[in-house]
């Protein structure tokens, strides 16, 4: 018999382990997580935070949202991207990035009723740890997950308990993997990967100087220097990332995959950043370092039976895109629900399947991308001669001759400036952030044929309520005007949404009498003039892509589950059909 019984386990705390536990537990489902560790992230380590990752902390209520904007850097603080040879020498280029360019920031405030902010892992983490934990998730920290086995009706996990040195079994429905790169959840079920883990090495070292003399007047997250002669690694170049603004920083160093990792004191610490700073008097903190290695991994299958993987577990890449956490976070906003559901009756196992479907293309997707974002300082290196050698005085000499009034000066300065351009693909791919689509179970389009991307996919958000894409945002307005709402807030919060308009009232009666039936809460809204919401900028009229009287059916990760266009024949079996086949009944 297990010591431990509960409906979910999670094994690990990050942002994935963490976010799952936060969820389940605002939806009233028994959950516990576990850690290896006494304690949660200890560096920094991810940090780009993107709308769609604060519409799921929007999600779990607006005080989780709020006091993530509190210890975040805004996003005018996320600023250009800094191309240069030392903080303190000449500037190559920069280039506006995260939303913070005039057009792009357009498409953010287009796209989400949040805002993109630069939130580390040691913010982020006991943010999600502490609401999972104040509604209900129980914790075990210096727990260490052993082994598992799951028949037809759970699993069986077995952990050590770091600080008596005896074992634990707990009994669980269902077992989630969020135990990161080395995932030993996914090594024992033997799920599937792509790829390759260890393609480059690089070191982090954080900090505390201020710097503020060299970038408070260019402020930005991330500071690239190129040093001809400098050991560059996996990363492609030294790079400085503000972690606080001025005064806390992490520098990324690369080191030779082939070679055993160095080991960083403070001496070489001081060394590295008085070299990208250009400062050969600073002084550092030393707050801590690390090595870490540069993978090309995904998952193909995320789940087998009971069992399920997520985050780092699933994809496992370089930080480029910075899609690492929001990925793993969105993860979990995909499978919480789905858990959730299963849990308390209301959809069969059938419904998990839809899971790996519809993330494991996300994972390949962003893998792949990020990888590809590393390749892509490529031109840089190339217009700047760089590359094809170790000669220092000779790459030196080519970096000075973009100086020349010369005509192939002239070329060179247009190379630079086309390259460092082309990293908006890194920099700010809002498409690769807000545009996944999902076609699994769980979606029932009825034919309907997928909207084709008219833009680039990759750099932006293109908004359809076309089944399996998530709901477009939009400010809706109460009967007087006087308070907006975003469509996203009218759904979510772990239940189904269903939405129409004047003439769609059948609908709204459907879902009523559909929700008692199932066992479910299904909220609906009727948009239109003199009613509780209503659309007096027509935006929502414009974005539904269905009439007054046709209906959207939203799951609670937000992403369109059914629509019809139109009032139907026979409202409540059609929405009965729907939601019965997203269900698994």
């Amino acid at each position: 018999m297990a010591d431990i019984s509960t409906d979910i386990l999670i094994i690990g705390t990050g942002p994935a382990g963490s976010s799952t536990a936060a969820l389940l537990s605002s939806s009233g489902v028994a959950n516990m997580v576990v850690n290896r560790y006494r304690w949660l992230a200890n560096t920094p380590r991810a940090h780009i935070t993107n709308q769609r990752t604060m519409e799921v902390l929007r999600d779990l209520g607006p005080e989780v949202e709020a006091e993530a904007y509190m210890h975040a850097a805004p996003q005018e603080l996320m600023g250009e991207n800094v191309f240069c040879e030392s903080l303190a020498g000449e500037e190559i280029g920069r280039m506006k990035s995260w939303g913070t360019h005039p057009l792009s920031k357009a498409e953010h405030l287009m796209s989400s009723p949040t805002q993109m902010n630069d939130l580390p892992q040691t913010f982020m983490e006991p943010l999600l740890f502490k609401t999972a934990c104040m509604r209900g998730t129980q914790a075990r920290m210096s727990t260490e997950y052993l082994h598992h086995v799951q028949d037809a009706e759970g699993v069986t996990t077995t952990c050590l308990d770091r600080l008596t040195g005896k074992e634990v079994t707990i009994r669980s429905k269902f077992l989630v993997g969020a135990d990161g790169g080395n995932s030993l959840v996914a090594a024992q079920e033997d799920l599937p990967f792509e790829g390759k883990m260890g393609v480059g090495g690089s070191m982090n070292i954080l900090f505390r100087a201020d710097l503020s003399k060299y970038v408070a007047h260019r402020p930005s997250v991330l500071y690239w220097v190129m040093q001809p002669g400098a050991d560059v690694g996996g990363i492609g170049m030294g790079l400085v990332r503000m972690v606080r603004p001025w005064n806390e920083w992490l520098i990324v160093w690369g080191y030779d995959i082939a070679q055993p990792a160095p080991q960083v004191d403070a001496a070489m610490a001081t060394e590295v950043a008085r070299q990208l700073v250009g400062d050969p008097n600073l002084e550092i903190e030393l707050i801590s370092a690390n090595t870490w290695t540069v993978n090309n991994m995904y998952a193909t299958h995320l789940q087998k039976d009971r069992v399920f993987i997520m985050g780092d577990a699933a994809h496992r890449h370089p930080p480029s895109n910075g899609l690492g956490s929001n990925t793993s976070i969105q993860d979990a906003f995909n499978l919480a629900w789905k858990l959730a559901a299963v849990i308390k009756g209301q959809a069969t196992p059938k419904l998990l399947d839809s899971y790996s479907v519809e993330r494991a293309p996300i994972a390949r997707q962003i893998v792949t991308r990020a990888n590809q974002s590393i390749g892509e300082f490529g031109p840089i290196f190339g217009a700047l001669g760089m590359t094809g050698g170790t000669d220092v005085e000779k790459i030196k000499a080519s970096m000075d001759a973009r100086c020349d009034a010369t005509p192939e000066a002239e070329r060179q300065r247009a190379a630079i400036r086309e390259a460092i351009a082309f990293k908006k693909y890194e920099f700010d791919a809002h498409g690769v952030e807000m545009n996944q689509r999902y076609a699994s179970g769980a979606v029932v389009t009825d034919g309907q044929v997928e909207p084709a991307f008219q833009l680039d996919a990759e750099l932006h958000y293109q908004p359809t309520t076309w089944p399996g894409a998530r709901l477009p945002h939009v400010w809706v307005f109460d009967h007087q005007g006087s308070r907006k709402t975003s469509t996203l807030d009218l759904c979510g919060h772990g239940r189904f949404t269903l939405l129409t308009g004047i003439g769609g009232e059948a609908w709204v009666a459907a879902a009523e009498a559909l929700g008692k039936e199932m066992g479910m809460s299904i909220t609906a809204h009727l948009i239109g003039p003199r009613r509780k919401i209503t659309d007096h900028t027509g935006d929502w009229a414009r974005a539904s892509e269905i009439s007054d009287s046709g209906c959207l059916l939203i799951r609670p990760d937000h992403h369109v589950a059914w629509r019809a266009a139109d009032m139907t024949a026979n409202p409540a079996a059609d929405l009965r059909r729907a939601l019965r086949a997203i269900l698994g009944h």
